[in-house]
């Protein structure tokens, strides 16, 4: 059974960062052949794309977080990261990761690729003093 697992949340001052990670399990299941994006999601709104990495390390970064956020991924330990400096308080929400096999990264991110095979549960961010 396939598993992406997300760790890193917690609550952070305004300035503040954190850093997400999204590790994969599953018999034979390797991210070498996904793009794995991350997502979030705030109370009352809509599921959006945050950032997404592709096979080849390609990458696309939502406008609301280009130059504070930084997404990579580490194929030998079966992890992305994202790393999330100076975070604002608009940034609190639930951030989920997905992996979708062979996706142009920003399709992904924009969920206009078709779907995604894999979610997370999620981890909970909240930026607040």
């Amino acid at each position: 059974q396939l598993q992406l697992v997300e760790s890193g949340g917690g609550l952070v001052q305004p300035g503040g960062s954190l850093r997400l990670s999204c590790a994969a399990s599953g018999f034979t299941f390797t991210l070498d052949y996904y793009a794995i994006g991350w997502f979030r999601q705030a109370p009352g709104k809509e599921r959006e794309g945050v950032s997404c990495i592709s096979m080849s390390d390609g990458t696309h970064y939502a406008d609301s977080v280009q130059g504070r956020f930084t997404i990579s991924r580490d194929n030998a330990k079966n992890t992305v990261y994202l790393q999330m400096n100076s975070l604002k308080p608009e940034d609190t929400a639930v951030y989920y990761c997905a992996a979708a096999q062979d996706s142009p990264v920003q399709a992904m991110c924009t969920m206009t690729n078709g779907g995604m095979d894999y979610w997370g549960k999620g981890t909970l961010v909240t930026v607040s003093s």
